[in-house]
């Protein structure tokens, strides 16, 4: 069995090939190849399959395709039988597949080789594995299915794929005399990218390095005239390097051109260092930032698209303090430098930061002068993901409100990983292929650990009940843990009993967790996230306490606010993508008491 993908979209068996069927088909087909090994969510495959508003029996016609696909791919499986190639996982399905089954697999696996021949300065071999790899493209990724479907995130990473290797390449093959070998790729890569000044200073430099000389100039002036026309900026630094090495005739033809090819991206590109400080008393989290690790390796060792990690949770139960601590302890993965935008989604003093304003302060961070910075979304986005190619960056998106403030600020460069924190599920997010990490509240002896470190080991361990009360009434809850350590600090000569005494006092109140300016206290942060639920799902939230057991069920919530089961089973996914409730087990909702002691207090 072949499989295609790098072009037209083909199967075949033997000498045959086959048919894939209706469009639709073809696309989910291309949707698991590209993903051939991993699970691919319903979620994800009907926002590929539907980009605009799919239908409400999309889940249904999703599970026809497969099983077609199931038996065109395998015609002698018995009926029902799981089969070997596309098999069912947990809210999805898989394709499975050999390396030399699938040439996008082994367009990876030989740019793989290629990157470690240039690693290990072999740049000859590296040469010959990268033009292997870019003559499996036949054309653009997945020619045939939707042209809407292919404009989708998950096809177009490939096909930046296909442009990364072409400068991997250009860039091996300078260092050796070889670029004819890469141009013909080299050339069909800029046709793709118009845009990305590294590609086109490494076309302008290959061109040179095999004696057109004349075409190289004639290339610079063509790009050069496309960022005129289309972001109003004049070549950056890179290119206009280039350029200048081409009219002072530094790139020897035919010949081993021993000159430096970008080891480290020329002014005005700078390193940045942005991460914020990190949270000194940072404890526990050692499961989740493991797998933070895990995706930062897989994003260094694969190099093939950007990855997104998103990190979700309730208000409070330290989002920030995780990405920032494993940012720090991250950082030297990331030769290129960390960014970081707090974007403002949960601040009570201001508004959310616009995609344009945030994406100006990345460039900023990056070395572009203000002059130079072009007007609007699309421009700001396209300049910044042209400085980030070919580098590798870490990314924290702080106190994301939602999708669309994002997708601008998503670099579209392998090698580069995004970590976004929000208080919002972000399921569109999750669909374009981010790894959702769902914070869950510490275990009570990482609670413990937590208040030790803020307030001394030697209190807690003299004081052991009331230290296990102030984490009870706290409801392991982070952010209250900090505001009780922080009164324990300010008061030393207080007993820890006094603390606990005082907030079994404030039962049912969060008065005692919060601060005297109301900027970094439990309430104020319930508040923000609260403020921006729909006018529904709010009025259920704080119907909510009413309910007495310890989970609410739709059918629950519905007699709760008079309203269908239908809607109120919306309003508690609301809800719970808000993390204001959780889904502890699937259709059973659980409110945590400090938001329960939030919730009487809006209807009191």
């Amino acid at each position: 069995m072949r499989f295609d993908v790098l072009g037209s979209l083909r199967v075949v068996r033997g000498e045959t090939e086959l048919d894939l069927g209706f469009p639709q088909q073809r696309a989910l087909l291309g949707l698991l190849l590209v993903h051939t090994g991993r699970s691919v969510r319903m979620t994800e495959i009907v926002d590929v399959l539907w980009p605009g508003q799919p239908p409400a029996s999309a889940r249904n016609v999703v599970r026809r395709y497969v099983g077609a696909l199931r038996r065109l791919l395998e015609p002698e499986l018995p009926p029902r039988a799981p089969g070997r190639r596309l098999l069912s996982r947990t809210g999805g399905y898989l394709l499975e597949a050999d390396t030399d089954e699938v040439d996008l697999l082994c367009f990876r696996d030989l740019t793989r080789q290629g990157m470690r021949a240039a690693a290990t300065a072999r740049p000859e071999e590296a040469v010959r594995h990268f033009a292997d790899a870019l003559a499996l493209w036949r054309g653009p990724v997945a020619t045939g299915i939707p042209a809407a479907t292919r404009a989708h995130l998950h096809f177009a990473a490939v096909e930046r794929e296909f442009v990364r290797t072409a400068q991997m390449a250009a860039d091996a093959a300078l260092l050796c005399g070889r670029s004819e070998q890469v141009l013909p790729a080299l050339r069909r890569a800029a046709v793709r990218e118009p845009l990305d000044e590294a590609l086109h200073a490494r076309l302008v430099l290959s061109l040179a390095a095999c004696g057109l000389q004349a075409e190289a100039l004639t290339a610079y002036e063509d790009v050069r005239r496309d960022l005129a026309a289309q972001l109003g900026v004049p070549p950056g630094p890179e290119l206009g390097a280039a350029h200048a090495r081409v009219l002072r005739q530094e790139v020897r033809p035919a010949g081993r051109d021993t000159s430096p090819v970008w080891p480290r991206p020329p002014e005005p590109f700078v390193r940045p260092a942005q991460l914020p400080p990190d949270l000194a008393v940072f404890t526990g989290r050692s499961a989740e930032l493991k797998t933070l690790s895990a995706l930062a390796d897989a994003t260094a060792t694969t190099g093939h698209v950007p990855s997104t990690v998103l990190i979700s949770g309730m208000p409070g139960v330290g989002k920030t303090a995780l990405a920032v601590h494993w940012a720090h302890r991250a950082a030297d993965r990331f030769p290129d430098g960390q960014l970081h935008v707090d974007l403002g989604g949960f601040d009570p003093r201001r508004s959310a930061l616009e995609p344009a304003e945030a994406l100006r302060q990345l460039l900023a961070a990056l070395g572009v002068p203000a002059q130079r910075m072009p007007q609007g979304v699309d421009a700001l986005a396209g300049l910044y993901r042209g400085l980030l190619a070919g580098r590798r960056l870490l990314v924290l998106l702080d106190g994301a409100a939602g999708t669309e403030q994002l997708r601008p600020l998503l670099p579209a460069s392998p090698g580069c990983l995004t970590v976004v924190t929000s208080r919002n599920a972000l399921p569109d997010l999750i669909a374009t292929g981010a790894h959702p990490l769902r914070l869950d509240l510490p275990s009570a002896a990482d609670a413990r650990a937590a208040l030790a470190r803020r307030i001394g080991s030697a209190r807690v361990t003299a004081e052991p009940g009331a230290v296990e009360e102030i984490v009870a009434r706290c409801g392991r809850l982070p952010l209250a843990l900090a505001v009780v350590a922080a009164r324990a600090t300010s008061r030393r000569d207080f007993p820890l009993a006094a603390l606990a005494a005082e907030l079994r006092a404030w039962h049912g109140s969060l008065d005692a967790l919060s601060s005297a300016k109301g900027t970094a206290d439990v309430r104020t942060a319930f508040d923000c996230s609260y403020r921006t639920l729909s006018a529904r799902s709010a009025r259920l939230f704080r119907l909510l306490p009413q309910h007495t057991g310890p989970f609410v069920t739709a059918g629950a919530a519905a007699a709760l606010a008079d309203l269908p089961v239908r809607e109120a089973r919306a309003l508690l996914g609301e809800l719970a993508e808000a993390h204001l409730v959780t889904e502890a087990v699937p259709g059973r909702y659980a409110l945590h008491d400090l938001l329960r002691a939030f919730a009487t207090e809006l209807t009191a």
